[in-house]
């Protein structure tokens, strides 16, 4: 991409100005935060009362979450008129069982409507729609 410079995988990460990130809007961030932290076992970064983001140690990406006063959580699967999903998050897994009561446990809510055999769609505390794959 034009303006964007990509130094390498051999440049620290500090150094870099490459990153890039995805940013969940949650009413409770700190609870979201937590919630993803434990899901993909990284640490949380950084954090105030408006959000925070994960730290992923190596690479340039981030997970973050930001406050949102007015939020509407999406429903899946979608409906006519109703908030649907901007964007989820796959995790791949190696024990789908194991991982889709550990994400229950976690807070997750088991979606109904379940399209396939080897994915499971979740919703994360604030209702975000995520896949747990094999």
């Amino acid at each position: 991409m034009r303006g964007r410079e990509n130094k390498g995988p051999e440049t620290d990460r500090w150094e870099r100005k490459d990153w890039w990130g995805v940013t969940l809007e949650a009413p409770d961030p700190h609870a979201l935060l937590v919630f993803w932290s434990a899901i993909l076992d990284k640490p949380i970064w950084s954090e105030s009362e408006s959000g925070g983001s994960l730290d992923f140690g190596e690479g340039v990406g981030s997970l973050g979450v930001q406050r949102a006063d007015v939020y509407e959580p999406p429903v899946w699967p979608p409906e006519p008129g109703r908030q649907g999903m901007q964007l989820h998050l796959e995790v791949e897994v190696t024990d789908l069982e194991a991982a889709v009561a550990h994400a229950v446990e976690l807070g997750a809510t088991v979606a109904d409507f379940q399209p396939q055999d080897d994915v499971r769609v979740l919703l994360d505390p604030a209702g975000h729609p995520f896949c747990l794959y094999t």
